[in-house]
């Protein structure tokens, strides 16, 4: 039986600021795809012998896309928690586990910094 993870309130406190090099756009859906240019020697060779893109796009789920536009450095996740159980309702819970693994892998890809 898997132990439930114990969120640590200070993690819930924390600001995410979506990382200042990081390019994003909004598409005629209104999901948010994140623009990640893939640069670099390794990259370039890729990109010439396996015709790899140059610029790779992440697609973020409803979730996420309604998230994303709302980290402006003032709000923590608890914030952000209450507007997306605002609009999601229900089917957002477990809402704070999943808003903290979701930036956990923002974090890891570092797409956001923390304020």
């Amino acid at each position: 039986m898997k132990k439930k993870q114990i969120i640590s309130k200070n993690y819930l406190e924390k600001i995410p600021v979506a990382n200042g090099e990081l390019r994003w756009e909004t598409t005629p859906e209104g999901k948010v795809d994140l623009l990640i240019e893939n640069t670099g020697f390794f990259n370039r060779v890729a990109q010439k012998l396996f015709a790899k893109p140059p610029i790779t796009y992440v697609h973020l789920d409803d979730m996420g896309s309604f998230v994303w536009p709302l980290m402006d450095g003032k709000r923590n996740i608890i914030e952000l928690g209450r507007l997306v159980e605002e609009h999601f309702g229900e089917s957002a819970h477990p809402l704070y586990e999943r808003l903290v693994k979701f930036f956990q892998i923002l974090d890891s890809y570092r797409f956001i910094e923390w304020k």
